[in-house]
């Protein structure tokens, strides 16, 4: 029988926990984890280990559509240091704690355009957000 293996996301699911708890519990060694690439990945075996239980499987939901975003933005005339401010307020916003945003955000500034390229991945509403966020932070396109 083929060994079954879950990312901290989907153990995070499963466990109704934030991602940043589970990353915790397996650096701190009370989650068993093989890192495989920049990815953990836990046994079902270390799972139950953990729980003291067997593992929940992953609710598995094609019948449900999930739709996703990848979209760039780009911010012309902006110098360097505006450009750094920007992308610190953007980054902190995605990484709060205090939020359950599921976004990657990564910014990439062109000294020679002034130019800031934001790259977002991410949910349909959480991008409507950051994108009001990014709105307010700048002034509003003419």
């Amino acid at each position: 029988m083929a060994q079954q293996y879950y990312s901290v996301d989907q153990v995070a699911e499963l466990l109704d926990l934030h991602v940043r708890t589970v990353r915790g519990y397996v650096r701190d060694g009370r989650l068993k984890a093989a890192r495989i690439g920049k990815q953990y990945r836990i046994t079902r075996e270390d799972l139950e280990a953990f729980t003291g239980g067997s593992a929940p499987s992953p609710s598995p939901s094609p019948a449900e559509p999930r739709a996703e975003v990848s979209g760039i933005v780009q911010i012309d005339g902006i110098d360097r240091d505006a450009a750094s401010r920007l992308a610190n307020a953007l980054i902190a916003t995605v990484n709060s704690p205090r939020t359950d945003v599921r976004l990657h955000v990564q910014t990439v500034y062109d000294e020679q355009r002034a130019a800031l390229k934001v790259v977002i991945l991410g949910g349909l509403e959480d991008t409507a957000e950051l994108l009001k966020i990014i709105e307010a932070l700048i002034g509003p396109s003419k």
